[in-house]
């Protein structure tokens, strides 16, 4: 295992490069001087490693591994593993530094982290999945642990994945600890709530913002972009809530009912057959016509950048939820605040899913688990008691939820930071 040396450039990132603007901009807010500001935007830990394996066939390839620990002030580092053929050292590097500022924004004891491997799981059988993650999991039984570093699962990374990972450094220390890693099954230690919660924490930071703005429920027409975990049970939570569902999109296209959307329909629609293709409840427009179409609520909740400076000026509702990482780009972002468009951030709007990655951990340390209901009690307590100060700030500051949000994190982290001292 060796640490990276050289320093890496976030701003390289295509996707989450943003970020740093957006750290710049709650910076200057806080008036932060330079020698902090050159703490905050460098790593405390990146490291590489090869991972040689055996195929089925016999067969021996080599992939790489990564790990980066951002930021420790306060607390382990936290953070999802991805398993990608295009991960890179500067995209993890950037993921963990956006990690940073999305835990402390909800007020988690934990620091940024996040890792991957160079691979691609649709190519790999079950068996040369699992011995993929051992030995990734082999190489950083050091610098992980409940105290340390504790991963999550991420893109093409599962509870099963998960499962192993905690099995391989249960095996190294010689003894259980589950609380290694957070997203695994119920039953090593999983906690309830956890499949739902990102959804969950959308639906409870947009039905907040909803009735600030005087926005009732059975009077909102939502529509959400993306219909994978996040974007499906956020729809069921707000149909739940009165709200009507009028659009809906997958990979397939989009779908529009200006008289609403049968949620359940929909759900079973994917479920059966795998994607929104051929799905019968709405009219079938492009992805774009569906971010400029009549709405109260949008839910970006697929990719990233899927708001520019063009499409921002095409947006026709009032309020924007952030359920996806990275959504909107800094123009977009000044579009926005010109237009008098709320935005939710994505650090505070999808920040549901590692809250209740907390909670896991939590119990797993206690041995002590909660009822689903305590969970999702919990969760929401967590999220509107941070929202509120992040939009208290924003009124005080007279800036946008966004840049309140940073600055609500970056303080938290900067007190964390001062208080600890600089050890050289």
């Amino acid at each position: 295992m060796t640490t990276a040396l050289r320093e890496t450039s976030v701003r390289d990132v295509s996707v989450f490069g943003d970020a740093i603007a957006y750290f710049n901009e709650a910076a200057d807010l806080l008036e932060l001087d330079a020698g902090m500001r050159r703490i905050l935007t460098h790593p405390s830990r990146q490291i590489i490693f090869s991972i040689p394996f055996q195929r089925d066939s016999g067969e021996f390839e080599v992939y790489t591994g990564y790990r980066v620990q951002y930021n420790f002030a306060r607390g382990p580092a936290k953070g999802g593993i991805r398993f990608h053929p295009r991960v890179t050292l500067d995209e993890v590097t950037a993921l963990a530094f956006w990690m940073t500022w999305k835990c402390a924004v909800v007020d988690l004891p934990f620091g940024g982290g996040k890792g991957g491997v160079t691979c691609d799981p649709r190519t790999l059988s079950a068996n040369e999945l699992e011995r993929i993650t051992r030995r990734y999991a082999a190489e950083l039984v050091e610098v992980v642990g409940p105290d340390k570093d504790v991963p999550a699962p991420d893109v093409n990374t599962t509870p099963q994945v998960m499962a192993w990972f905690m099995d391989t450094y249960s095996m190294h220390v010689r003894q259980n600890i589950p609380g290694v890693v957070t997203g695994k099954p119920l039953e090593i230690g999983g906690s309830r709530g956890r499949v739902e919660a990102t959804g969950r924490g959308v639906t409870i930071c947009a039905l907040d913002e909803m009735a600030e703005m005087e926005l009732r429920p059975d009077n909102a027409a939502i529509v959400i972009q993306g219909f994978g975990n996040v974007g499906m049970h956020a729809a069921k939570l707000f149909e739940e809530r009165g709200c009507k569902i009028v659009g809906i999109s997958d990979v397939t296209g989009a779908y529009y009912n200006a008289e609403g959307i049968y949620v359940n329909g929909a759900m079973e629609h994917a479920a059966k057959f795998g994607t929104l293709e051929g799905f019968k409840g709405g009219e079938k427009i492009t992805n774009g016509e569906l971010l400029a179409s009549d709405c109260d609520v949008l839910v970006p909740a697929a990719l990233e950048k899927v708001f520019t400076a063009e499409t921002a000026a095409k947006v026709k509702a009032k309020l924007i939820v952030e359920g996806a990482n990275g959504p909107t780009t800094p123009e977009a972002d000044r579009i926005f605040r010109e237009r008098g468009i709320v935005v939710i951030p994505d650090i505070m709007a999808n920040a549901g899913g590692v809250t209740v990655s907390y909670f896991e951990w939590a119990q797993d340390r206690m041995g002590f688990f909660w009822k689903e209901a305590e969970v999702n009690e919990r969760l929401e307590d967590f999220l509107l008691s941070n929202l509120h100060q992040i939009r208290s700030i924003a009124n005080s500051r007279k800036a946008t939820l966004r840049a309140a949000a940073y600055t609500l994190a970056i303080d938290r982290v900067v007190k964390a930071s001062k208080l600890r001292g600089i050890y050289a």
